[in-house]
């Protein structure tokens, strides 16, 4: 069925009057025997009536309201739905690029690095081998090696001994013979530093300096890891948790009595979904309870919350105001005057009651702990009214006391 509303022409929160004129409305300018010449005339003249006959009811009426009002908020999650999977998706894109990137960026610098080997090994195998001999042993091994194999041998002996008695040695020399000059000395250690392969091989190992190794790339599939678990955490970080679905809110029906002894209730949802609650102390007329994920289910969406509001049904004995029942007590004009007892019905059954004398309709008597329970344990009270009622036929001793009292009349 089409849009009830939208057939008569107003709007969603107009009273009983206004749609039962323009249901009149509709139905003259759309009746069959005003439009005989358009065949649709009827079916157009029907869907008025049957819009107007659920309207003027209120009870379907609120039926299709909150039916109309769950699938609107249906159609408008499914599209925060289709919004959100279109703005993941986009994600998913820029992930997937910046991966691409990263694959690049990691294969130019592996070409670099196999270019700058390849350019060192080529460098290394075009160096002459004098220049490689000097480079490892130092230039007085080359010119060792240049005199012959006995000089280089007599010229280690003389260096193992001078170094295994140094202090003798520059005794000696300074007891046999003058002492050198500067030049000549600067000269002699000079030599004695090109004569001695091991140190010169030695301050060629240790240099005072070290120049510091390059750090090795770190290779691919660990930095395409280490990616990955970066743009998770920024994922996870920037990307809120699933939608929560709004909170379907409906209207739960109950007895008086099922509040007083807090008996389990259920609610009809609009999918024909049965959802029962317990009834709990504190509970009255107007009170929300929220039933934790028993609402709306939609894809991608955390399920939402059920809403219900309670509604005491009338009861034509009692009328609950918060916690306290109130009752009316019809008493007589004699009772009224005199004070008298009475009795009055209870949700527990019939008890007493005083009636003091002079009591008008105005005075209440209250019983206590006999309403509703609150949430401390305790109970609300009976509030008796009394009302004063005349005899069901005129006295004409009570008209005459009546007139004299008016009147200023005595006998």
């Amino acid at each position: 069925m089409r849009d009830p509303y939208s057939l008569l022409g107003v709007k969603r929160d107009a009273g009983a009057d206004e749609i039962k004129a323009a249901w009149r409305s509709k139905a003259k300018s759309l009746h069959p025997d005003h439009n005989q010449d358009d065949p649709n005339a009827a079916k157009r003249f029907t869907e008025v009536g049957q819009a107007y006959d659920l309207l003027k009811d209120p009870e379907r009426r609120r039926r299709f309201d909150q039916s109309f009002d769950t699938q609107q908020t249906i159609m408008q999650q499914r599209e925060a739905a289709r919004q959100a999977e279109e703005r993941a998706k986009a994600a998913r894109a820029r992930a997937e690029a910046v991966m691409e990137e990263l694959a690049r960026a990691n294969a130019q610098r592996a070409q670099a690095q196999a270019q700058q080997q390849a350019q060192n090994q080529a460098g290394a195998a075009s160096e002459p081998a004098e220049d490689m001999v000097e480079r490892i042993f130092g230039s007085g091994a080359q010119r060792a090696a240049a005199g012959g194999g006995g000089s280089y041998r007599a010229q280690q002996q003389s260096t193992a001994q001078g170094s295994q008695h140094p202090g003798q040695q520059s005794a000696g020399q300074q007891s046999s013979g003058p002492k050198p000059n500067a030049q000549q000395q600067a000269q002699a250690s000079s030599g004695a530093r090109a004569s001695d392969p091991s140190q010169d091989q030695a301050s060629k190992a240790e240099p005072d300096e070290k120049p510091e190794a390059p750090k090795p790339a770190t290779p691919l599939p660990l930095q395409a890891i280490e990616l990955i678990s970066t743009l998770v955490r920024r994922i996870r970080g920037e990307v809120p948790p699933p939608e929560k679905a709004p909170d379907l809110t409906v209207t739960a029906s109950v007895s008086l009595e099922d509040l007083l002894e807090l008996k389990p209730s259920q609610v009809t949802l609009s999918d024909e979904r049965e959802v029962r609650f317990a009834l709990e102390p504190g509970m009255s007329d107007g009170h929300v309870l929220r039933l934790k994920g028993q609402g709306l289910r939609l894809p991608n969406m955390q399920r939402g919350d059920l809403v219900v509001t309670l509604q005491v049904r009338r009861d034509n004995r009692f009328r609950l105001e918060e916690f306290d029942l109130h009752t009316v007590l019809p008493i007589k004009l004699e009772d009224a005057v005199l004070g008298g007892e009475a009795e009055v019905e209870t949700p527990g059954g019939i008890v007493p009651v005083s009636i003091p004398a002079w009591t008008g309709s105005d005075q209440t008597a209250r019983l206590e702990g006999l309403g509703l329970q609150k949430e401390d344990g305790s109970r609300g009270d009976l509030v008796v009214e009394f009302r004063v009622l005349l005899w069901e036929k005129p006295d004409d001793k009570v008209i005459d006391l009546m007139r004299h009292m008016r009147y200023g009349l005595f006998v």
